[in-house]
């Protein structure tokens, strides 16, 4: 995992990532308090594609939208729906931002790395809840892996792309190397080459028509 980016809303405060220090989390074995949204605030966050996490400062785990709950199972080690130790680490930080910036609304952003690619992308801010007396912690989580499958998917149907193209050009976009594509699909690299030939020349196809 990167070390946390700090961002003022209003002013940009200089810090240095080894002044934060990380505690463990305090998790509550059930949650004490829990957010009851309207039907319509529900539905709101569970169409959400990216993860959508609500915690109190001690750890509590009030809200997480399935995309979370996925999220949360790819990096637990146990498969489990706890917060992963990964993202508490930023609300830590956070949590710790009040005394380094007293006043200032500070939003953290950090990203989770996983076999040398970055995997998802974590923005830490703090959320009031009218119910609750003090603010709450509010985790929005990018699926990178995920949001590119969406792309490449309306890419395959722009540019009628085959299978087997859909597949090397995911892997392209992810920043696989040709000779990495063909070692992930066992073909050679002249048919990675083949194919993403193919892949350019439909999409200037398709460029050229809508210039017309």
């Amino acid at each position: 995992m990167t070390l946390p980016k700090m961002i003022a809303l209003q002013d940009r405060p200089v810090i240095k990532p080894n002044s934060i220090k990380h505690s463990q989390p305090i998790f509550s074995q059930r949650v004490k308090q829990k957010i009851e949204p309207e039907k319509l605030f529900q539905g709101i966050l569970e169409g959400f594609m990216d993860g959508i996490v609500i915690i109190t400062e001690a750890g509590e785990l009030l809200h997480a939208n399935q995309s979370a709950q996925r999220i949360f199972q790819q990096l637990s080690a146990d498969g489990s729906d706890s917060i992963p130790e990964e993202i508490w680490q930023v609300c830590q930080s956070l949590i710790e931002s009040k005394t380094l910036f007293p006043g200032q609304k500070i939003v953290l952003e950090s990203e989770i790395n996983q076999a040398n690619a970055v995997h998802f992308r974590l923005r830490v801010r703090w959320f009031k809840i009218e119910q609750m007396s003090q603010e709450c912690l509010l985790v929005t989580i990018e699926d990178r892996h995920q949001s590119l499958k969406e792309i490449v998917s309306s890419d395959v149907h722009q540019y009628d792309l085959t299978p087997r193209e859909a597949e090397v050009w995911l892997l392209y976009r992810a920043n696989y190397s040709y000779k990495e594509i063909a070692e992930k699909l066992y073909i050679t690299i002249n048919t990675v080459k083949k194919h993403m030939k193919n892949i350019h020349a439909k999409r200037k196809s398709m460029m050229d028509d809508e210039e017309i």
